[in-house]
């Protein structure tokens, strides 16, 4: 059988002027081939686009992506509209026991509430009457970024309440004054296979907080959970247990002696800064450590469990502190998820 595309007697070029070109553009191909390998080699050796090595510096606040959930620090000054609202008393969607007894409160969008890493930190709002200070305490589901609903009772000190909407500027208050010592209260239900924590009074938003059975051995990190308490899925053990606390920063605490005693509040020597301790323990170190955090949740939802005010001992090299229980509180609606 035949080809029809190429007749049988069809002549194959053996040399000529067809083959030199042939050998010609071969050569080509070859010299580039070898160049492209070389130039290669050489790209990997060193990339074009290798990042420079970061230098030192003072730690700072961690910057959040454009458009990230993330709560305000740092002290920039941000503009935005108030509103106000009546927390009947509870503690909001940070599980507090109950609101603040100045009645000094303040409820975020989910944008800057970021799934309960602002809870704990304060604001400085100022209006057309003066500025007041409120701790973040609640979620605003349907608040737009820079929409800040104030308790009743503060927004009557920066605006007349008949106006209901007013406009403002505010600011995270870095390292503000703290109340007491660092506060734990573990969750109704925790047990040595479940481990959930609140952690109060420590001035700044929080970065991370850890956990270990006993004074030695490995620290388990625990996960935030949108309504502020921080989780240990599996366990942690049957305690006393030592918690490590640090905010967003770099200060950084260690108490001892945490029992496992759900729905107690209790209270060790050291305040999250400062240096002043009740004990005579070691100052607070200073040390970064970001750790993920859940999505938030609606304020009707919300759990109501229980802290106050407690301390922790110094850094991650001190010995621990231990902390001292207070009375059990009545246990608080609450869940697990």
């Amino acid at each position: 059988m035949t080809d029809a595309s190429a007749p049988p007697d069809a002549p194959q070029p053996a040399g000529g002027p067809g083959r030199s070109r042939w050998l010609a553009a071969g050569g080509v191909a070859v010299l580039a081939g070898v160049l492209g390998l070389t130039l290669a080699l050489r790209a990997g050796a060193t990339p074009a686009c290798a990042a420079p090595p970061r230098a030192a510096g003072p730690l700072a606040a961690p910057a959040a992506a454009p458009g990230a959930a993330a709560p305000p620090v740092g002290g920039a000054v941000h503009k935005g509209k108030a509103t106000f609202y009546d927390s009947k008393g509870a503690g909001g969607n940070c599980s507090y026991p109950s609101a603040p007894a100045n009645r000094l409160y303040v409820a975020l969008g989910p944008s800057e509430y970021a799934a309960g890493a602002a809870c704990g930190g304060h604001l400085d709002v100022t209006g057309p009457k003066g500025t007041v200070r409120v701790l973040v305490m609640d979620q605003c589901p349907e608040c737009a970024p820079g929409h800040l609903d104030l308790s009743r009772e503060a927004f009557a000190r920066i605006a007349d309440p008949v106006q209901g909407v007013v406009s403002v500027s505010y600011r995270a208050v870095v390292d503000p004054p703290l109340p007491g010592p660092l506060a734990f209260r573990i969750k109704e239900g925790a047990s040595r296979y479940w481990f959930a924590v609140l952690v109060a009074d420590h001035g700044n938003p929080l970065r991370a907080v850890e956990v270990r059975q006993g004074d030695s051995g490995g620290w388990r990190a625990a996960d935030r959970q949108d309504y502020n308490y921080w989780l240990v899925e599996s366990g942690v053990g049957p305690g006393p247990f030592s918690i490590r606390v640090t905010d967003v920063y770099g200060h950084r605490v260690t108490a001892g002696g945490v029992r496992l005693t759900p729905g107690q509040v209790q209270r060790g020597t050291v305040r999250m800064y400062g240096g002043a301790t009740a004990g005579g323990g070691r100052p607070a170190t200073r040390s970064a450590s970001p750790r993920p955090s859940a999505s938030p949740s609606p304020r009707a939802t919300s759990p109501r469990p229980s802290p106050s005010a407690a301390p922790a001992s110094a850094g991650p090299s001190a010995p621990d502190t231990p902390v001292v229980p207070l009375a059990a509180e009545a246990p608080a609606a609450g869940c697990r998820n």
